[in-house]
């Protein structure tokens, strides 16, 4: 597997919780001394509860027991995603036009990186945001990270 351990462990755990009802909405991933932290965020249709976050990480936690990708003792979390869910895919923005939104993007574009508003548009090449009455079009490339705003 090629990529950030992040994108590795994405691609290792998402068709399993796919299979399991749920869709992996995000995954953290992060390394401190000697020990790290593995978290995952689910969603399906009917909403997650306790039960289904337990069955999610009884599941995954036998899959990277077997796959072990990660170098170092780690704790897994498995939790909602919350009232500001992150938007990772161009399914989940396709999910939430409509919805109040904040990007960021990767690079600066005319010296702005933040911007929130009301996403308008998403599609093949990006997504459209409306931001203090005007539109602003961006490519999936150029999103560093997005989430639902309050």
């Amino acid at each position: 597997m090629t990529g950030t351990l992040r994108e590795r462990l994405i691609a290792l755990i998402e068709p399993l919780t796919e299979r399991l009802g749920y869709e992996l909405v995000d995954l953290e991933y992060s390394a401190g001394r000697g020990s790290a932290v593995v978290r995952l965020y689910i969603d399906r249709a009917e909403g997650v509860g306790i039960e289904d976050c337990e069955r999610v990480s009884r599941e995954v936690s036998a899959l990277l027991d077997v796959e072990d990708p990660v170098p170092m003792a780690y704790t897994l979390e498995v939790s909602s995603p919350g009232f500001d869910r992150v938007l990772r895919t161009p399914a989940h923005f396709e999910r939430f036009v409509g919805a109040r939104v904040f990007v960021e993007l990767a690079v600066a574009r005319e010296g702005r990186r933040r911007y929130t508003g009301t996403l308008l548009a998403a599609g093949e090449p990006g997504i459209e945001v409306e931001v203090d009455g005007t539109r602003v079009a961006v490519r999936y490339g150029e999103i560093a990270k997005a989430r639902l705003a309050g």
